[in-house]
């Protein structure tokens, strides 16, 4: 009679027919949990030879068999991400999301916003060049012979045609194209921003009637900007008028406070007024209604939107720059040396305008769909109008398509705390 421990025939190597074969570890059973302690039962046989005994990871004591909060490989589903039909994803932006979201504007839609932007910036250079193009003849006649100069070429009626009526003519011009331009890329932003595509001319069927109102935005701007600039220098003519030749350096930090207190001045409204403009083209609101519109937007978040706003102006600043300099100084230089001959002076002119024409060209659509997306933005984060957008895109979704009605949805009767 055998007791259990010694070699029988049905057990010729002295272990229980139960247990496993000799010299192999124990099935592991599909629960236990990775890097538990095995135990070895009494009369059982140790481990294979070589193999350490394993050991709990985390020290002696009892382990928890699964992790105490979710991770990677044990179940744990980030959150998804925010819906992206378009150039944005439909959430509160950060400013990357904006600058990308700009960009992507310009390149899914070039036709319709490069082109109208460099016609746009042809009409507003093209008289600017040509009167810089006849200053710089008269300078460079001046320079060539300097004891034929005639102070009328600089500051009588000639001067003032070649220096000053093209500069106004200008920015007259301006103001009419970029109005214009403003409300046609601030359409075509608000269907890109559900992946739909509009031509130009689709987009000014859909903004030509809130044209007098966009007017009347630029108008009002205009004059809160230029009617505290013309009480600074009348101020500051008179005092310089009645002020002793000992008091300049007087006059000079007072007027310096003032040009410090009008920037900041003019900074703020602008601010403040950012969202006018897509507040006409997107909700349909007249210039006044749209101003106030604009003002209660930017007040939960002005120095946010002050910050981005400045920061873009310095970006398209550099960038303007860099592309329109080396046409510039070559104009200038065409310009001065080769006085007196038209096609210098025709030369000049045009390499000016080019340069004008290809600093305003990325200009005007960049700072336009800034401002355009900060307008959604803001109206994400204060009015949770995210979740408008994303159940509209699912429904766009669902039906492949991207209908015109999905302007609508910009006006604020659909915002989902309005």
């Amino acid at each position: 009679m055998s007791d259990g421990h010694g070699p029988t025939p049905e057990t010729p190597s002295g272990w229980s027919a139960e247990q496993p074969p000799p010299y192999s570890a124990p099935p592991a059973s599909p629960w236990t949990a990775p890097g538990a302690q095995q135990q070895v039962p009494y009369g059982q046989p140790p481990p294979p030879y070589g193999q350490p005994p394993q050991q709990p990871p985390y020290g002696p004591g009892p382990q928890t068999p699964y992790p105490s909060h979710p991770q990677p490989g044990y179940g744990y589903m980030p959150p998804p991400a925010a819906l992206r039909p378009g150039i944005i994803p439909l959430r509160p932006l950060g400013l990357g999301d904006i600058l990308d979201g700009t960009i992507k504007l310009i390149r899914s839609n070039p036709k319709a916003v490069l082109g109208l932007s460099a016609v746009a910036a042809l009409l507003a250079a093209v008289p600017l060049a040509v009167g810089q193009a006849l200053m710089l003849n008269s300078l460079g006649g001046v320079l060539a012979d300097p004891s034929n100069a005639d102070p009328d070429e600089l500051t009588g009626v000639y001067g003032f045609a070649t220096q000053w009526g093209p500069t106004v003519v200008s920015y007259m011009v301006q103001f009419v194209v970029v109005t214009l331009l403003t409300g046609v890329l601030t359409r075509i932003l608000g269907r890109a921003v559900f992946g739909g595509g509009i031509t130009a001319g689709e987009a000014w069927q859909l903004v030509k009637g809130r044209i007098p109102a966009l007017f009347g935005v630029v108008g009002l701007m205009a004059v809160i900007m230029l009617v505290p600039l013309i009480v600074f220098v009348l101020l500051v003519v008179a005092i310089a008028t009645n002020t002793s030749a000992d008091s300049w350096g007087w006059l000079l930090g007072l007027t310096v406070v003032l040009g410090i207190a009008y920037v900041a001045y003019a900074l703020f409204f602008r601010t403040r007024f950012a969202f006018a403009s897509p507040a006409v083209v997107l909700e349909g609101r007249g210039p006044l209604e749209a101003m106030r519109r604009s003002w209660h937007l930017v007040a939960g978040d002005f120095w946010r939107v002050f910050g981005i706003l400045l920061l873009t102006s310095l970006l398209v600043g550099v960038v303007a720059g860099i592309l329109s300099v080396p046409f510039t100084v070559a104009g200038t230089l065409f310009g001065m040396f080769g006085a007196g001959s038209v096609a210098t002076a025709i030369v000049s002119a045009v390499l000016i305008a080019i340069g004008g024409t290809l600093s305003a060209m990325f200009t005007y659509p960049f700072e336009a769909g800034v401002a355009g997306l900060l307008y959604a933005d803001r109206r994400m984060r204060s009015e949770a109008f995210d979740l408008v957008l994303q159940t509209a895109a699912i429904e766009q979704q669902r039906q492949g398509w991207v209908h015109a009605s999905a302007d609508e949805l910009w006006h604020p009767s659909n915002s989902a705390r309005s």
